[in-house]
């Protein structure tokens, strides 16, 4: 049963190993998966899976197996991605993977891509960056294509494919549900345009945008989902939650404000100073955080959920290096205490 009656609820995992933290990774990706048979018994709707390559802490460079490995040890939660960086892959490829997580899963697997940021990871794969929005917009339709329709052709300006029959097809008919996380107002736009669902971080200016768009295709919000996320920690007191979390939160923002500064994509080059950890609970930053008691999440979350249209709300509770004990605790009290709280979410 959810935890939740009115919203879709589920954690993030991005299976993040760093090195104050290490853990053989073997051992470190059996207590995630452990986690996630946990949170299906806590009453959690979905695990989220999101990707990146080559960060020193192992951040998943490889979640569709991750997703298929977590199908096959849970038998109700949803698993979704969030997202895969489809332009570094090639979208068949793509199809034929998730096609196969969906049977696993028996209809439980949601699909969300994005078009990625990072320099060094397209460099990496030898994947010229200034393509990706071209790749992603093809890769969907591909994707599309291939899980609906037989002897499926496409000829585009990066893809060309010619009388592809997949089987086996997904489970979930016409085919699972497709989601694009995006930043930038052009990419928020195209998921609209395209008739996807939303993966935002809890702005509200974005949510509006996405849903102007998807109204100028001709379409109706409330036909589609959208999910924000949160990255958040629950203690039995605000001084308890951010004394076990701040640490983990200060690695996680130092790395994501590298990442988006090298990218320049959304902030430019000047980004704001990172406070030491300590003083993190008293900083403004551009990461939506619901971290403190269960009344105080509660509080946080609700503020959210009046402003942005919300469906799916998504927990970033697994930080990089958080122990499973503490990220088991912040599960049961949120499940227990801070879910039944939840108010209906805005549907505007």
């Amino acid at each position: 049963m959810s935890i939740c009656r009115n919203l879709n609820v589920g954690l993030l995992f991005p299976f993040r190993n760093p090195p104050a933290w290490r853990k053989p990774f073997a051992d470190f990706y059996a207590d995630q998966l452990a986690q996630t048979r946990l949170a299906e018994e806590f009453g959690y709707d979905e695990v989220w899976l999101t990707e990146h390559h080559f960060a020193e802490d192992g951040y998943s460079p490889a979640i569709l197996p991750i997703a298929s490995a977590i199908a096959a040890v849970t038998k109700r939660i949803r698993i979704g991605t969030y997202l895969v960086l489809l332009p570094l892959h090639n979208a068949v490829r793509v199809a034929e993977d998730a096609a196969t997580i969906d049977i696993i899963s028996n209809g439980c697997f949601d699909l969300g891509v994005g078009q990625g940021y990072a320099p060094g990871e397209f460099a990496a794969y030898g994947v010229d960056r200034k393509t990706r929005a071209g790749r992603l917009e093809e890769g969907i339709e591909v994707i599309r294509g291939a899980w609906t329709k037989d002897d499926f052709s496409f000829d585009g300006k990066h893809y060309k494919v010619k009388n592809v029959r997949l089987m086996p097809r997904p489970v979930q008919a016409p085919h699972p549900p497709l989601w694009i996380g995006a930043g930038a107002p052009k990419a928020i736009e195209r998921a609209g345009r395209m008739g996807c669902n939303f993966m935002g971080l809890a702005n509200p200016a974005a949510q509006t945008t996405y849903d102007n768009a998807l109204r100028k295709a001709g379409r109706n919000p409330k036909d589609f989902s959208a999910a924000q996320l949160h990255f958040t920690y629950v203690g039995r007191t605000n001084d308890e939650a951010w004394a076990h979390s701040q640490e983990h939160l200060h690695y996680m923002i130092k790395w994501y404000t590298r990442w988006l500064s090298e990218a320049g994509d959304f902030l430019g080059a000047d980004m704001p100073q990172l406070p030491e950890p300590a003083k993190l609970r008293d900083s403004q930053l551009m990461f939506p955080l619901a971290v403190g008691s269960p009344d105080e999440v509660a509080s946080k979350l609700n503020a959210s959920l009046t402003k942005v249209r919300t469906t799916h709300l998504v927990l970033g509770m697994h930080l990089p290096g958080i122990s499973p004990e503490r990220s088991r605790s912040s599960m049961e009290l949120f499940a227990r205490e801070v879910a039944p709280q939840l108010k209906p979410p805005s549907a505007s």
